[in-house]
């Protein structure tokens, strides 16, 4: 079945020349030249994924996705850029991407993510190692899944206005007693499937969806994801 995605990207040349790789490869794609364009586009369309380059005028590239999203919460979205530690794109990772992809973009590696992207699959990673949260996000961006991160009970507050549809969470993380950022997910998200993943020896304070003894085997997790994914697209 064919998908249809959403180019935004103030460099015409650039976005259209895109469009036009998406659709010999079998897809559709609409092109947007700035913010405002693709606000009235997803008001009158229903998108696969969204492509967006940070650095535009007028409209960035984070406020792009962060008002897409409160039209079509359920959009996931791919940025590109140039500029790795760009303020903007800081912000955009708070929206939860499927992925960061630099310019000149890969296409290959862009077309794989859009062909398997998955509306409504936010995942929220609460976890203090670096390298393993860089590495779980990787597999889960391979299979479709967005990640929004936080390393700490204090980032877990500040998890912006997303819609996970589950959450992957550590024990044992710095700015809080154990157990502690799982209680405040919670709270943020009553009735969130949450997977433990630790490498201690202590309780959940809730009852988690499942529970992974580090180090843990991604694929599974993943499986266990898929799982939770389908049950609430069949529910």
């Amino acid at each position: 079945m064919s998908r249809t995605y959403l180019i935004v990207d103030d460099n015409l040349a650039f976005a259209e020349n895109l469009a036009e790789i998406i659709v010999d490869s079998g897809d559709q794609a609409m092109v947007a030249e700035g913010g405002e364009r693709a606000l009235e586009l997803v008001r009158e369309h229903r998108f696969d994924a969204l492509v967006c380059d940070m650095r535009m005028p007028v409209m960035g590239g984070a406020e792009v996705v962060h008002r897409v999203r409160a039209l079509d919460p359920g959009l996931p979205a791919v940025v590109v850029t140039a500029y790795t530690a760009d303020e903007d794109l800081a912000a955009a990772r708070q929206e939860g991407l499927l992925g960061i992809l630099p310019k000149p973009v890969p296409v290959p590696r862009l077309l794989a993510l859009l062909s398997s992207a998955r509306r409504q699959g936010l995942v929220a990673l609460v976890e203090d190692d670096r390298a393993l949260a860089d590495n779980v996000t990787e597999v889960l961006h391979a299979h479709g899944f967005a990640v929004v991160t936080a390393g700490s009970v204090t980032e877990t507050e500040r998890l912006g206005d997303v819609h996970p549809f589950a959450a992957l969470v550590d024990l044992r993380l710095p700015g809080g007693a154990d157990g502690e950022a799982m209680r405040r997910l919670a709270a943020k998200f009553p009735s969130l499937p949450m997977l433990v993943m630790t490498g201690h020896d202590l309780p959940a304070p809730l009852e988690p969806a499942a529970f992974f003894r580090k180090p843990f085997d991604t694929q599974q997790l993943v499986a266990t994801l898929d799982r939770l994914y389908q049950a609430r697209a069949h529910a």
